[in-house]
Protein backbone atom coordinates (compact mmCIF):
# COMPACT_ATOMS: atom_id res chain seq x y z
CA UNK A 1 0.00 0.00 0.00
CA UNK A 2 1.59 3.18 -0.44
CA UNK A 3 2.63 4.75 2.20
CA UNK A 4 1.27 8.60 1.06
CA UNK A 5 -1.85 7.96 1.45
CA UNK A 6 -3.87 7.50 4.53
CA UNK A 7 -5.06 4.29 5.95
CA UNK A 8 -8.31 3.48 5.44
CA UNK A 9 -10.80 2.06 8.42
CA UNK A 10 -13.94 0.37 8.86
CA UNK A 11 -15.28 -0.10 12.29
CA UNK A 12 -17.84 -2.34 13.06
CA UNK A 13 -19.50 -2.75 16.29
CA UNK A 14 -23.06 -2.86 17.81
CA UNK A 15 -22.60 -0.53 20.15
CA UNK A 16 -23.07 3.07 18.76
CA UNK A 17 -20.88 4.28 21.87
CA UNK A 18 -18.07 2.11 21.27
CA UNK A 19 -17.75 2.54 17.38
CA UNK A 20 -18.17 6.43 18.04
CA UNK A 21 -15.07 6.25 20.47
CA UNK A 22 -13.08 3.98 18.05
CA UNK A 23 -13.68 6.22 15.38
CA UNK A 24 -12.89 9.47 16.68
CA UNK A 25 -9.86 7.59 18.63
CA UNK A 26 -8.11 6.46 15.06
CA UNK A 27 -8.83 9.81 13.25
CA UNK A 28 -6.84 11.40 15.65
CA UNK A 29 -3.56 9.66 13.60
CA UNK A 30 -2.65 12.09 10.62
CA UNK A 31 -1.92 8.26 8.70
CA UNK A 32 -5.24 6.80 9.62
CA UNK A 33 -8.93 8.08 7.65
CA UNK A 34 -11.79 6.06 9.47
CA UNK A 35 -14.21 6.24 5.88
CA UNK A 36 -17.17 4.17 7.77
CA UNK A 37 -18.78 2.27 10.68
CA UNK A 38 -21.55 -0.27 10.73
CA UNK A 39 -23.62 -1.63 13.29
CA UNK A 40 -23.39 -5.44 12.47
CA UNK A 41 -22.23 -7.49 9.97
CA UNK A 42 -24.68 -7.23 7.44
CA UNK A 43 -23.92 -2.84 7.76
CA UNK A 44 -20.34 -4.06 7.25
CA UNK A 45 -20.38 -6.03 3.84
CA UNK A 46 -21.96 -3.59 1.92
CA UNK A 47 -19.69 -0.67 3.16
CA UNK A 48 -16.40 -2.55 2.48
CA UNK A 49 -18.26 -2.55 -1.20
CA UNK A 50 -19.06 0.57 -1.35
CA UNK A 51 -15.62 2.17 0.84
CA UNK A 52 -13.08 -0.62 0.14
CA UNK A 53 -10.98 -0.13 3.30
CA UNK A 54 -7.40 -0.80 3.96
CA UNK A 55 -8.30 -2.45 7.68
CA UNK A 56 -11.16 -3.26 9.47
CA UNK A 57 -11.74 -3.20 13.40
CA UNK A 58 -14.89 -5.60 14.37
CA UNK A 59 -16.33 -6.82 17.45
CA UNK A 60 -16.86 -10.67 18.71
CA UNK A 61 -20.14 -10.56 19.64
CA UNK A 62 -22.64 -8.54 17.43
CA UNK A 63 -26.46 -9.35 16.61
CA UNK A 64 -27.72 -11.20 13.46
CA UNK A 65 -24.36 -12.67 13.45
CA UNK A 66 -21.23 -13.43 15.72
CA UNK A 67 -17.94 -11.53 14.76
CA UNK A 68 -16.40 -14.56 13.82
CA UNK A 69 -19.32 -17.07 11.52
CA UNK A 70 -18.90 -13.33 9.65
CA UNK A 71 -15.02 -13.52 9.16
CA UNK A 72 -15.21 -17.05 7.95
CA UNK A 73 -17.45 -16.08 5.47
CA UNK A 74 -16.18 -12.69 4.59
CA UNK A 75 -12.35 -13.48 4.19
CA UNK A 76 -12.41 -16.23 1.47
CA UNK A 77 -13.94 -13.12 -0.50
CA UNK A 78 -11.85 -10.27 0.44
CA UNK A 79 -9.07 -11.02 1.97
CA UNK A 80 -8.73 -7.96 4.22
CA UNK A 81 -6.73 -7.35 7.33
CA UNK A 82 -8.87 -7.21 10.14
CA UNK A 83 -8.35 -6.32 14.05
CA UNK A 84 -10.70 -8.08 16.34
CA UNK A 85 -11.93 -5.70 19.27
CA UNK A 86 -13.27 -8.11 21.96
CA UNK A 87 -13.79 -8.38 25.73
CA UNK A 88 -11.80 -10.85 27.59
CA UNK A 89 -12.73 -14.19 25.73
CA UNK A 90 -10.99 -17.20 24.30
CA UNK A 91 -13.07 -16.28 20.86
CA UNK A 92 -10.05 -13.84 19.67
CA UNK A 93 -8.43 -16.85 19.22
CA UNK A 94 -10.97 -18.21 17.14
CA UNK A 95 -11.25 -15.13 15.42
CA UNK A 96 -7.40 -15.46 14.69
CA UNK A 97 -8.10 -18.89 13.35
CA UNK A 98 -10.15 -17.89 10.85
CA UNK A 99 -8.22 -15.09 9.20
CA UNK A 100 -8.03 -11.93 11.62
CA UNK A 101 -4.35 -10.46 12.12
CA UNK A 102 -4.65 -9.34 15.47
CA UNK A 103 -6.44 -8.34 18.87
CA UNK A 104 -7.10 -6.06 21.34
CA UNK A 105 -9.54 -5.59 24.91
CA UNK A 106 -11.64 -3.61 25.27
CA UNK A 107 -11.51 -0.83 27.52
CA UNK A 108 -13.42 0.28 30.68
CA UNK A 109 -15.09 3.39 29.48
CA UNK A 110 -15.37 4.71 32.60
CA UNK A 111 -11.51 4.65 32.82
CA UNK A 112 -9.85 7.46 30.68
CA UNK A 113 -6.21 6.22 31.09
CA UNK A 114 -7.47 2.80 29.84
CA UNK A 115 -9.48 4.21 27.00
CA UNK A 116 -5.95 6.22 26.01
CA UNK A 117 -4.19 3.13 26.00
CA UNK A 118 -6.78 1.35 24.45
CA UNK A 119 -6.68 3.57 21.35
CA UNK A 120 -3.16 3.82 21.28
CA UNK A 121 -2.20 0.52 20.93
CA UNK A 122 -5.35 0.07 18.41
CA UNK A 123 -3.73 2.79 16.27
CA UNK A 124 -0.19 0.44 16.11
CA UNK A 125 -2.23 -2.12 15.35
CA UNK A 126 -4.22 -0.47 12.39
CA UNK A 127 -0.42 0.63 11.35
CA UNK A 128 0.71 -3.16 11.49
CA UNK A 129 -2.04 -4.54 9.71
CA UNK A 130 -1.98 -2.45 6.65
CA UNK A 131 0.85 -4.21 5.73
CA UNK A 132 0.07 -7.50 6.94
CA UNK A 133 -0.86 -10.45 4.74
CA UNK A 134 -4.02 -12.45 5.34
CA UNK A 135 -4.40 -16.05 5.32
CA UNK A 136 -7.60 -17.98 5.39
CA UNK A 137 -5.25 -21.80 5.42
CA UNK A 138 -7.51 -23.97 7.29
CA UNK A 139 -5.82 -24.40 10.74
CA UNK A 140 -8.43 -27.11 11.90
CA UNK A 141 -6.60 -29.73 9.31
CA UNK A 142 -3.21 -29.78 9.87
CA UNK A 143 -1.95 -33.37 9.02
CA UNK A 144 -0.55 -35.34 11.81
CA UNK A 145 3.06 -36.36 11.14
CA UNK A 146 4.23 -39.27 13.00
CA UNK A 147 7.83 -38.78 14.15
CA UNK A 148 9.90 -41.24 15.92
CA UNK A 149 10.56 -40.27 19.70
CA UNK A 150 13.90 -38.71 20.12
CA UNK A 151 16.49 -39.17 23.23
CA UNK A 152 16.86 -35.17 24.95
CA UNK A 153 18.78 -34.77 27.37
CA UNK A 154 17.35 -32.17 29.78
CA UNK A 155 19.71 -29.60 29.08
CA UNK A 156 18.37 -28.81 25.71
CA UNK A 157 16.31 -26.00 24.95
CA UNK A 158 13.59 -24.46 22.37
CA UNK A 159 12.75 -20.60 22.77
CA UNK A 160 10.34 -19.38 20.64
CA UNK A 161 9.67 -15.44 19.83
CA UNK A 162 6.45 -13.89 17.78
CA UNK A 163 4.10 -11.03 17.57
CA UNK A 164 1.62 -10.72 15.14
CA UNK A 165 0.22 -13.53 13.85
CA UNK A 166 2.02 -15.35 16.13
CA UNK A 167 -0.79 -17.12 18.27
CA UNK A 168 -1.36 -19.20 15.06
CA UNK A 169 2.19 -19.76 14.29
CA UNK A 170 3.29 -21.26 17.35
CA UNK A 171 0.16 -22.91 17.53
CA UNK A 172 1.00 -24.80 14.24
CA UNK A 173 4.76 -25.84 15.46
CA UNK A 174 3.44 -26.67 18.40
CA UNK A 175 0.88 -28.87 16.61
CA UNK A 176 3.72 -31.11 15.10
CA UNK A 177 6.21 -31.34 17.54
CA UNK A 178 6.38 -34.70 19.77
CA UNK A 179 5.41 -35.28 23.19
CA UNK A 180 9.05 -35.76 24.20
CA UNK A 181 10.34 -32.39 22.66
CA UNK A 182 12.73 -30.45 24.97
CA UNK A 183 11.88 -28.24 26.79
CA UNK A 184 10.06 -24.58 25.07
CA UNK A 185 9.87 -21.32 26.26
CA UNK A 186 7.79 -19.20 24.64
CA UNK A 187 7.29 -14.92 24.07
CA UNK A 188 4.71 -14.01 22.34
CA UNK A 189 3.74 -10.65 22.67
CA UNK A 190 0.00 -10.46 23.85
CA UNK A 191 -2.29 -8.61 26.41
CA UNK A 192 -1.93 -9.71 30.11
CA UNK A 193 -4.89 -12.45 31.24
CA UNK A 194 -5.07 -13.95 27.35
CA UNK A 195 -1.69 -15.08 27.82
CA UNK A 196 -2.94 -17.69 30.22
CA UNK A 197 -5.47 -18.75 27.95
CA UNK A 198 -3.51 -18.94 24.85
CA UNK A 199 -1.18 -21.27 27.07
CA UNK A 200 -4.39 -23.50 28.45
CA UNK A 201 -5.35 -23.06 24.89
CA UNK A 202 -2.05 -24.89 23.05
CA UNK A 203 -2.35 -27.27 26.09
CA UNK A 204 -5.58 -28.82 25.49
CA UNK A 205 -4.82 -29.17 21.72
CA UNK A 206 -0.97 -29.91 21.34
CA UNK A 207 0.75 -33.30 23.02
CA UNK A 208 2.90 -31.29 25.24
CA UNK A 209 2.17 -30.09 28.78
CA UNK A 210 1.58 -25.99 28.21
CA UNK A 211 1.35 -23.61 31.15
CA UNK A 212 1.62 -19.68 31.56
CA UNK A 213 4.98 -19.32 33.11
CA UNK A 214 5.75 -18.72 36.70
CA UNK A 215 8.66 -17.28 38.84
CA UNK A 216 10.33 -20.81 39.94
CA UNK A 217 9.24 -23.59 37.15
CA UNK A 218 11.63 -25.40 35.40
CA UNK A 219 12.58 -26.41 31.91
CA UNK A 220 11.66 -30.04 31.68
CA UNK A 221 11.28 -32.58 28.94
CA UNK A 222 7.98 -32.55 26.89
CA UNK A 223 6.99 -28.99 28.57
CA UNK A 224 6.08 -25.38 26.97
CA UNK A 225 6.08 -21.94 29.32
CA UNK A 226 4.54 -19.15 27.74
CA UNK A 227 5.79 -15.98 29.14
CA UNK A 228 2.79 -14.07 31.26
CA UNK A 229 1.32 -10.81 29.03
CA UNK A 230 2.90 -8.10 31.45
CA UNK A 231 5.98 -9.70 32.69
CA UNK A 232 9.40 -10.79 31.25
CA UNK A 233 10.77 -13.85 31.31
CA UNK A 234 14.25 -15.20 31.53
CA UNK A 235 16.11 -18.67 32.40
CA UNK A 236 18.64 -19.39 35.27
CA UNK A 237 20.85 -22.43 34.78
CA UNK A 238 21.00 -24.42 37.94
CA UNK A 239 22.55 -27.19 37.92
CA UNK A 240 21.54 -29.59 34.55
CA UNK A 241 18.01 -27.58 34.88
CA UNK A 242 17.08 -23.80 33.79
CA UNK A 243 14.64 -22.21 36.49
CA UNK A 244 12.05 -19.79 34.72
CA UNK A 245 12.71 -15.94 36.73
CA UNK A 246 8.98 -14.18 35.95
CA UNK A 247 9.70 -10.47 36.59
CA UNK A 248 8.11 -7.08 36.20
CA UNK A 249 10.44 -4.40 34.39
CA UNK A 250 10.25 -1.74 31.56
CA UNK A 251 9.10 -2.19 27.97
CA UNK A 252 12.27 -3.52 26.10
CA UNK A 253 12.20 -2.95 22.39
CA UNK A 254 8.65 -1.57 22.97
CA UNK A 255 7.12 -4.70 24.39
CA UNK A 256 7.07 -6.68 27.79
CA UNK A 257 7.37 -9.40 27.44
CA UNK A 258 10.36 -8.83 25.16
CA UNK A 259 11.43 -11.88 22.95
CA UNK A 260 15.28 -9.98 22.97
CA UNK A 261 15.55 -10.54 26.84
CA UNK A 262 14.49 -14.20 27.07
CA UNK A 263 17.07 -14.82 23.67
CA UNK A 264 19.65 -13.13 25.72
CA UNK A 265 19.71 -15.38 28.53
CA UNK A 266 18.71 -18.64 26.89
CA UNK A 267 22.31 -17.73 25.16
CA UNK A 268 24.38 -17.03 28.05
CA UNK A 269 22.62 -20.15 30.02
CA UNK A 270 22.18 -22.61 27.17
CA UNK A 271 24.63 -21.66 24.50
CA UNK A 272 25.01 -24.47 22.44
CA UNK A 273 22.06 -26.48 23.61
CA UNK A 274 19.36 -24.70 22.71
CA UNK A 275 17.35 -23.66 19.56
CA UNK A 276 15.92 -20.10 18.59
CA UNK A 277 13.03 -19.46 16.69
CA UNK A 278 11.99 -16.00 15.48
CA UNK A 279 8.15 -16.02 14.18
CA UNK A 280 5.91 -13.42 12.29
CA UNK A 281 5.53 -9.99 14.05
CA UNK A 282 6.44 -6.22 13.06
CA UNK A 283 9.58 -4.51 14.58
CA UNK A 284 12.57 -5.75 15.87
CA UNK A 285 12.35 -7.58 19.14
CA UNK A 286 14.27 -10.89 19.08
CA UNK A 287 16.88 -10.33 16.49
CA UNK A 288 19.42 -9.33 18.79
CA UNK A 289 19.10 -12.00 21.13
CA UNK A 290 18.64 -14.80 18.30
CA UNK A 291 22.00 -13.34 17.16
CA UNK A 292 23.62 -13.99 20.82
CA UNK A 293 22.22 -17.22 20.83
CA UNK A 294 24.05 -18.42 17.21
CA UNK A 295 27.56 -16.34 17.95
CA UNK A 296 26.94 -19.07 21.29
CA UNK A 297 26.92 -22.01 19.14
CA UNK A 298 22.58 -22.13 19.27
CA UNK A 299 21.24 -23.27 16.13
CA UNK A 300 18.65 -20.59 14.30
CA UNK A 301 15.98 -20.66 12.63
CA UNK A 302 13.58 -18.16 10.91
CA UNK A 303 10.28 -17.97 9.62
CA UNK A 304 10.17 -16.85 5.71
CA UNK A 305 8.30 -13.90 4.58
CA UNK A 306 5.91 -16.05 2.17
CA UNK A 307 4.59 -17.42 5.45
CA UNK A 308 4.74 -14.38 7.73
CA UNK A 309 1.41 -12.48 8.34
CA UNK A 310 4.16 -9.43 8.92
CA UNK A 311 7.42 -10.30 7.67
CA UNK A 312 9.38 -7.79 10.10
CA UNK A 313 11.06 -9.11 13.16
CA UNK A 314 12.59 -12.40 11.26
CA UNK A 315 13.63 -10.17 8.58
CA UNK A 316 15.49 -8.13 10.80
CA UNK A 317 16.85 -11.12 12.60
CA UNK A 318 17.97 -12.23 8.79
CA UNK A 319 19.68 -9.55 7.82
CA UNK A 320 21.57 -9.07 10.93
CA UNK A 321 22.84 -12.93 10.66
CA UNK A 322 21.47 -14.33 13.08
CA UNK A 323 18.97 -16.51 11.21
CA UNK A 324 21.08 -19.88 10.47
CA UNK A 325 18.24 -21.26 8.60
CA UNK A 326 15.01 -19.82 7.03
CA UNK A 327 11.91 -21.55 5.86
CA UNK A 328 8.14 -21.50 6.01
CA UNK A 329 5.87 -21.91 9.11
CA UNK A 330 4.87 -25.39 7.85
CA UNK A 331 8.55 -26.80 7.80
CA UNK A 332 9.80 -25.48 10.62
CA UNK A 333 8.65 -28.29 13.08
CA UNK A 334 10.42 -30.31 10.78
CA UNK A 335 13.66 -28.46 10.97
CA UNK A 336 13.40 -28.24 14.48
CA UNK A 337 13.15 -32.28 14.47
CA UNK A 338 16.00 -32.33 12.66
CA UNK A 339 17.81 -30.27 14.32
CA UNK A 340 17.59 -32.45 17.43
CA UNK A 341 18.10 -35.59 15.75
CA UNK A 342 21.56 -34.25 14.31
Amino acid sequence: MPIHRKIKVLVVDDSMIFREVIARGLATDPQIEVVATAQDPFDARDKILKYEPDVMTCDVEMPKMNGIEFLRRLLPQYLLPVIVVSTISEAVFDAMKVGAVDFVTKPNLKLARTVEEFLYDLIEKVKTAAVAKVSIENHNDLKEELFESIRVNSNRIIAIGSSTGGTEAVYKILKQLPKNSPGIVVVQHIPPVFSKMFAERLNNQTKLQCKEAENGDFVEIGRVLVAPGDHHMRIRKVGEKYRIEIFKGEKVNGHCPSVDLLFQSVAKEAGDKAIGVILTGMGYDGAKGLLSMRRKGARTIGQDEKSSVVYGMPKVAFNIGAVEKQCSLENIHRLIYSMLKE
